[in-house]
């Protein structure tokens, strides 16, 4: 479960969160976490959150943001508004760490999700890259579809997909949360 002061490492990507405050710390307003990303990092799959908006501050280093497919370079001390439900992706692009305050509102299940990736990472469950393989992405994609969704295939295609996955999923053993991951 996270908590304030809680930190997690994802071994394959690299990349430590800090819990700040959780939804718990704040009544489900907010969610805040300092995010260290490796150098080097690699741009996760364009993304949206359907009901959040996303605030991040560069502390030190530099970032690459795609946002509506344009490319946006951070530094120290700069800050980024995501609006719900637009297009975005952010790594790290240079050789040095870098380091963001990263705020999400309203909390929701973000922290689960987060520590859930993280978790199965970190066990060896995913690619070599850290994105799950197609029938754990099903589950997690439906599980947390309310925080998180891909920019493609479309959504409806998407929960076409993903349903018609879930049980074959669902019966191979995977789950869309694991409480060893969260509690």
């Amino acid at each position: 479960m996270a908590y304030q002061g809680k930190t997690i490492f994802n071994k394959l990507t690299g990349i430590e969160t800090l819990f700040v405050r959780t939804g718990k710390d704040t009544g489900g307003q907010l969610l805040e976490m300092q995010t260290t990303y490796p150098a080097h990092s690699h741009e996760p799959p364009p993304h949206y959150h359907p009901q959040q908006e996303e605030d991040f501050v560069i502390l030190s280093g530099a970032m690459t943001a795609r946002i509506d497919g344009q490319l946006r370079v951070l530094q120290q001390g700069d800050t980024l508004h995501i609006p719900v439900n637009q297009v975005h992706s952010m790594w790290n692009h240079t050789g040095e760490k870098t380091v963001v305050n990263w705020q999400v509102r309203p909390a929701m299940d973000t922290e689960y999700l987060i520590e859930t990736a993280t978790g199965l990472a970190n066990d060896g469950r995913t690619r070599p890259s850290g994105a799950p393989n197609l029938l754990q992405a099903a589950l997690l994609m439906r599980h947390f579809s309310k925080e998180f969704r891909l920019e493609k295939p479309p959504y409806a295609v998407q929960r076409i997909l993903f349903g018609l996955l879930a049980p074959v999923a669902w019966l191979a053993g995977y789950r869309g949360i694991y409480r060893n991951y969260i509690d």
